[in-house]
């Protein structure tokens, strides 16, 4: 796997804070990524980055560390569906007939551009 590539395929899972009694999802470096030092270094700067953010459209890092040799990001759980649940459900007609695959209509993606850039 090339650097360049996404650090896609980590696990999310969804877990009670017992000492601050809250939700929070927990993202679990896969061993074949946590086994690549540049792509787990990677992983490390990508949560350092987010946990420098605090914006409201940008989920909150709560920690990063490793604990028997499983490498993992705890953050804010936010319930709803996934990104590619609303891509499949948001597949509609558009001036690009040319571009192939799943895609939000204008306006929601006008919306969520607004929002992810004022977190910049």
């Amino acid at each position: 796997m090339k650097s360049s590539q996404p650090l896609a395929r980590a696990r999310c899972i969804a877990r009670a804070d017992a000492r601050l009694g809250r939700d929070v999802a927990i993202k679990v470096l896969p061993p074949h990524v946590a086994d690549d030092p540049s792509l787990k270094e990677r992983f490390e700067r990508e949560a350092r980055a987010l946990g420098a953010l605090s914006h409201p459209h940008i989920c909150p890092v709560f920690d990063v560390g490793a604990q028997d040799g499983i490498d993992f990001l705890v953050m804010e759980f936010l319930d709803g569906e996934t990104l590619a649940v609303r891509l499949t459900k948001g597949r509609c007609r558009s001036i690009w007939r040319f571009a192939t695959g799943p895609r939000l209509p204008t306006r929601s993606t006008r919306r969520i551009a607004r929002a992810s850039s004022t977190a910049i």
